[in-house]
């Protein structure tokens, strides 16, 4: 299983890391069996999982159960888990309750933290004396959509590239172990994984960078309407699912669901003594 430590030796090596998310037991296992090499619990269970049109409503309960669950499906595989929306811009003593609760209560390895505004820093500052490990996340930041007008792609105009650098370089200084770069262009992304020395793990950021993660929904096509640029499906399960649970409504309609095999067989004796007084 992978450490923080062995995260950062990546860098500058050949390697590239692959990280998906996760929500529940059954899919951290299927990942766990696939060797990935790390897991996010995101809080884009908002959108994929609860139904929600944003990550916005998650909360630190929901992410708790969530994580919880992945490391019952995968307790060999490094796990790291969103701070849900305003989290990091609390009080000290917020911060460092939501991140106790994910990794005691829910035993993730990491926490993630959106953004680079001051709160930010200072919590990424004082969650990393604390012990605890911090990946950052800049770019197109879910968390941050009613401000940015949506999601678009981020960093295309110089003042915007310079100001990621700038942000991702303070970041790294603060102790961040890990820094996901999300939908900017790939000359840019290229740019900031040369220029720090932790791994950048790209979401629509090109090849260039230390690795790479996506919503695991996206990736097997159980998601439906607009499908982000950067998304590649690997199956199509939403289809085969859809078709799956149509032919058994139509199975059960028309009788030819259960069949015999289905069944379970009663000797005839028991039957006769369970129905034996019954005649009238």
């Amino acid at each position: 299983m992978h450490t923080t430590s062995s995260v950062k030796a990546v860098k500058g090596s050949s390697e590239k890391l692959a990280m998906m998310t996760a929500y529940d037991a059954p899919t951290a296992s299927l990942l766990e069996q696939a060797g990935m090499d790390m897991i996010l619990i995101g809080d884009s269970a908002g959108m994929v999982v609860h139904g929600y049109d944003s990550t916005i409503p998650v909360t630190v309960d929901d992410l708790v159960l969530h994580t919880k669950a992945v490391r019952r499906g995968a307790p060999n595989t490094f796990t790291v888990t969103d701070f849900p929306f305003l989290t990091a811009h609390q009080s000290r003593d917020v911060v460092m309750a939501a991140a106790g609760r994910f990794m005691q209560e829910g035993g993730a390895h990491a926490v993630k933290l959106e953004g680079s505004e001051p709160a930010v820093i200072t919590a990424v500052s004082q969650l990393v004396q604390a012990g605890v490990p911090v990946m950052a996340h800049l770019g197109l930041t879910p968390q941050h959509v009613n401000v940015t007008g949506g999601y678009k792609v981020q960093a295309k105009e110089e003042a915007e590239a310079k100001k990621l650098l700038a942000d991702a370089k303070a970041l790294e200084q603060t102790g961040c172990f890990a820094l996901v770069l999300e939908c900017v262009p790939k000359d840019i992304a290229a740019v900031v994984t040369n220029e720090i020395d932790i791994p950048v793990i790209g979401i629509g950021a090109g090849p260039d960078v230390d690795g790479q993660v996506l919503v695991f929904h996206d990736a097997v096509g159980l998601t439906s309407g607009f499908t982000p640029k950067f998304v590649k499906k690997y199956a199509e399960l939403g289809t085969l699912a859809s078709e799956a649970v149509s032919t058994y409504v139509q199975e059960v309609k028309s009788s030819q669901f259960p069949e015999d095999v289905h069944s379970f067989k009663e000797t005839g004796q028991l039957v006769g003594k369970a129905y034996g007084g019954a005649k009238r």
